[in-house]
């Protein structure tokens, strides 16, 4: 072994030396990974030995470089076990920080609800289905045909008026967005013969100014009935039967003559205030009695416009305004609660908080 090539082996061995050193004696793993750099680096005392190749003899570099690839993987070896050695203490000791106590109670999530208007929708067709009706929906978007001329509506009617109705731009008094969700009855009535049991829910739109009872758009929720034999009877115990479901089973209702274009006779449906029983409160505004729907027998008109036999079939048609209904129902003074997504508010009707 010459001179030169003894003096490298001296210098690999004593940077073996020192790193192996270094490595066993890492704090932790931010410290072995800076050793990491001292050892393995460019300008580690190994890379400086490596250099030392190039003024070697091909026999000497070739027995050198095996002796530097070794050193090399000795250190490398010594340097994944020390890392795999924090790895496992680390670890370890994280079990033991986020140690789980699985005989605690544990930590209910937030659940959601049903939205009360969703809700009392859904009562009042459970009511009628139960009783044999069906659902049916319509378009939004109608013809006037259908929204005002259908239902007995005459141009000079002030629901036609811009100032009521919202109607789409460039078809001016032929289509507009649905004031009520009648239209749907033409369209079932159009489609089948007699006898008809059917419900109309679905959003409605007027030119209303908003306030506690007044919103531009809201939901509405209309029944139709036609068969032989239906009476003014039949219109009274249905609707007897759908306020106490919903108010409670000792309410009582009275029919007070109105006027509707699509019915004759025409009436306003009132049930005995829930509150005070008829004393006179807040609720019912100290009057005894609390305006529900409005209601009526079918005019004739509409029977014979869809086609039908009006000597042979009569029928009954009511509407009741969903919010409303839920206001009523839960006590809430402002319908617009029922849009605002108060989180707070909801929770009153179960779930959510």
């Amino acid at each position: 072994m010459s001179e030169g090539t003894s003096e490298l082996v001296d210098r690999l061995e004593a940077a073996r030396r020192d790193a192996v050193d270094k490595i066993s004696s890492a704090p932790g793993l931010a410290g072995l990974e800076e050793v990491r750099h001292q050892v393995f680096g460019r300008k580690a005392p190994l890379a400086q030995t490596r250099q030392g190749l190039r003024d070697l003899d091909e026999s000497a570099r070739k027995d050198f470089g095996r002796r530097l690839n070794e050193v090399q993987a000795e250190l490398e070896r010594a340097y994944e076990d020390r890392k795999a050695e924090f790895e496992a203490r680390e670890l370890e000791h994280r079990w033991e920080r986020e140690r789980v106590d699985v005989t605690l109670p544990g930590v209910a999530s937030p659940v959601g609800s049903i939205h009360p208007l969703t809700r009392t929708m859904w009562e009042i067709i459970d009511i009628f289905i139960g009783l044999g009706y069906r659902v049916a929906d319509g378009p939004e978007i109608e013809l006037t045909s259908y929204l005002f001329d259908a239902l007995n509506t005459p141009p000079e009617h002030p629901a036609r008026s811009e100032l009521d109705t919202y109607y789409v731009k460039g078809h001016l008094y032929e289509v507009a967005l649905r004031t009520e969700t009648s239209p749907i009855q033409i369209r079932t009535m159009e489609a089948q013969e007699p006898p008809v049991y059917v419900l109309c829910p679905g959003r409605v739109y007027r030119r209303e100014t908003e306030d506690a009872t007044h919103t531009a758009q809201f939901s509405q929720i209309e029944g139709l009935a036609v068969d032989e034999g239906i009476t003014m009877g039949d219109l009274k115990g249905t609707l007897q039967h759908l306020a106490r479901e919903l108010f409670g089973r000792d309410l009582e209702v009275r029919l007070r003559p109105s006027f509707f274009p699509f019915t004759e006779p025409s009436a306003e449906l009132d049930v005995l205030c829930f509150s005070c029983k008829g004393a006179g409160c807040r609720i019912c505004k100290n009057e005894g009695w609390i305006e529900l729907l409005g209601c009526g027998m079918v005019d004739p008109f509409l029977l014979d416009y869809v086609g039908y036999d009006s000597e042979r079939y009569t029928g009954f048609a009511f509407g009741i305004g969903l919010e409303r209904a839920a206001a009523l129902a839960h006590d809430v003074r402002d319908i617009r609660a029922f849009y605002d997504n108060d989180v707070r508010f909801l929770a009153q009707f179960g779930g959510m908080l």
